[in-house]
């Protein structure tokens, strides 16, 4: 499968104004729905959204997504709310509402670390229900970091992990985790492509609580001058260099933005990083950034 067929549209900047670069907010309706219908040309067949994700279900059920494979991810279940299979069932059957789908492509947990909790045996069981009456085709997981792949993989059988990955984050093939599920035919979802949009940010522009990180950031912005690369062509470049990705989960703001990102998929990619991959969890997890 070539680069830009790999590519998935991630679709939280139409529910919410998402990215540490998006000076524009959410997405306006007229402007999702041109992203959609560029990406249906394109040949791009997945859309990634989520219960979480503001209304960005509403807004694709009301352009129609009919022609496209959608996965949503359900939020984190409130055990003192109900029993889980009414729960989940209940939150199946709404988010396909929104969407005004039949049938949805795949289902993942947004927050697997509660297959530990004393009713993960229950959520687990309940999500394989929903793809055993074929409410669902594939299920699965979003994680936040391969670490969480070590206790859940061996007790649970997935269709489908989301994870990120991206020039600075490249532990899910550091551990050896990409191979491994690869082997095991999990399909890996790579999102957090561009770090929210650090990535493609010129140094002028990064916020100053930025500054900690920055002999990694130099490094970031010397190995592109010296390899000539632009931040767009190396982020899509690296990810979709490794072929144990299934899917590239890429976020836009505007059509001409998803043009750019296919052309970037189409662009000729060799270079490897040659500095050390980040290790600080403030840097690579976004969820951390409001503390800085």
């Amino acid at each position: 499968m070539t680069a830009e067929h790999k590519l998935a549209l991630g679709t939280v900047q139409f529910g919410l104004p998402y990215g540490i670069a998006n000076k524009a907010g959410q997405v306006p309706g007229e402007e999702a729905r041109a992203i959609l219908q560029f990406a249906r040309t394109t040949g791009i067949d997945t859309l990634d959204t989520a219960v979480g994700y503001g209304n960005s279900e509403t807004v694709l059920g009301d352009i129609g997504v009919e022609h496209f494979k959608v996965i949503t991810k359900l939020p984190e279940f409130n055990g003192h709310a109900k029993d889980i299979g009414t729960w989940m069932r209940e939150e199946i059957q709404a988010s396909k509402r929104r969407l005004r789908q039949k049938r949805l492509q795949g289902v993942l947990l947004h927050r697997p670390a509660q297959l530990h909790a004393p009713f993960g045996h229950a959520l687990y069981a309940e999500l394989c229900a929903l793809k055993e009456a074929g409410e669902v085709c594939q299920i699965g997981i979003s994680i936040y970091e391969p670490s969480e792949l070590d206790s859940l993989i061996p007790n649970h059988q997935f269709d489908l992990v989301q994870s990120p990955l991206n020039i600075f984050d490249r532990r899910l093939i550091e551990t050896g985790w990409a191979r491994r599920l690869h082997d095991k035919g999990i399909e890996i979802h790579a999102r957090s492509t561009f770090l929210q949009g650090l990535l493609l940010m010129p140094a002028t522009a990064r916020p100053k609580k930025f500054e900690r990180f920055a002999p990694v950031l130099r490094a970031w912005d010397d190995w592109l001058e010296r390899t000539r690369q632009s931040p767009l062509d190396a982020c899509i470049g690296y990810v979709a260099s490794h072929p144990e990705i299934s899917r590239i989960v890429v976020g836009v703001d505007s059509a001409d933005h998803l043009k750019e990102i296919v052309i970037a998929a189409q662009t000729a990619y060799s270079e490897r990083p040659d500095w050390s991959s980040p290790t600080d969890p403030l840097l690579l997890n976004p969820a951390h950034w409001n503390s800085l």
